[in-house]
């Protein structure tokens, strides 16, 4: 085998997701229709790139909504806070936008409603994770977080005829299978989320790095190690039977990785931006790699509203 008989299969979709397309354009839209500084609660998505690119444009990342100055502007991240967040908010007076995005937001009024109907209600996400503290935020006396089948097989609940189940929306059909599974078969009467409450993007990636982890030795996978989704793509790779890497950007492609393999594949989790991924297939073709061949398992044609601040604000603006 030759160097240039080296393949590269690059995922469809990949890569940025209408929920964090939509949160960096309220930033960026925010700091010109407003001027900088806007504040960030938290990091708007989980990739140092984006982030970096947004403090250059004036943006300031805060952990809590007390480091923002009162009066000031400040965006609530795509992952989404709880309501004892934007109650601090609004008590020091902070103009906000909101970039949670509408998957997230589903969630939680889904929590809230099942909580006024006196449920019980099992959160199955990672605990920690900034999405599933603010979902938590929603329903805190009757929310409990599950994380493994083990959890599950250990719940206890007050009513077993009163008990509802929903999802961190980063998880998959696949991720959430077996947790459901558990808790369908101990409590048969659990109200269980509709397809509709998982997230498109993130089934449709692993969807697509199936697709090409079954003909590739090798899956490299850009995004960063804080992203739960990009993580999980690499699990995804591997659990097909590839060997996978998760990696920031071209510069952490070691040219050892792709010795003796034939066929690469490149793929991208949902906060990792385009620009990176053409990166990293430059820095392949420098290594000697041949032809890239895309290979696509759906279009994607979703976009999500802005604020109505923004609407209202931005001259011109349609969503």
């Amino acid at each position: 085998m030759t160097v240039d008989t080296r393949r590269i299969l690059l995922a469809s979709p990949r890569g940025f997701c209408a929920g964090v397309d939509r949160a960096i354009e309220i930033v960026e839209l925010a700091l010109e229709v407003y001027g900088p500084p806007v504040y960030v609660r938290h990091e708007i998505v989980h990739n140092r790139h984006v982030v970096r690119s947004l403090l250059a444009k004036g943006a300031r990342f805060v952990e809590e909504v007390s480091e923002a100055p009162a009066g000031s502007r400040l965006v609530f991240s795509a992952h989404g806070v709880s309501p004892s967040v934007r109650a601090e908010a609004e008590q020091r007076n902070l103009q906000t936008l909101d970039a949670t995005c509408p998957l997230v937001t589903k969630v939680h009024l889904e929590a809230e409603r099942y909580a006024r109907k006196d449920y019980e209600i099992v959160l199955v996400g990672h605990r920690g994770h900034v999405e599933v503290e603010g979902t938590l935020g929603h329903a805190p006396d009757r929310m409990v977080v599950v994380q493994t089948v083990e959890d599950a097989e250990r719940l206890e609940v007050r009513d077993p005829d009163r008990l509802a189940v929903l999802t961190q929306t980063t998880l998959s059909v696949d991720d959430t299978r077996e947790i459901i599974g558990v808790l369908r078969r101990r409590f048969p009467a659990i109200r269980e989320p509709s397809k509709d409450d998982i997230c498109y993007a993130t089934q449709n990636r692993q969807n697509a790095v199936k697709a090409i982890a079954e003909q590739a030795e090798l899956v490299l996978v850009v995004g960063a190690p804080s992203s739960s989704n990009s993580n999980r793509l690499v699990e995804v790779a591997r659990t097909a039977g590839s060997r996978a890497v998760l990696i920031e950007d071209a510069s952490e492609l070691a040219p050892g990785w792709i010795d003796r393999v034939q066929t690469i594949g490149v793929a991208a989790g949902a906060s990792a931006p385009e620009g990176l991924v053409q990166e990293v297939l430059s820095r392949l073709r420098e290594l000697g790699c041949g032809e890239v061949e895309e290979v696509s398992i759906v279009d994607e044609h979703v976009t999500f509203a802005l604020p109505p601040e923004l609407r209202r604000d931005v001259p011109g603006a349609t969503l």
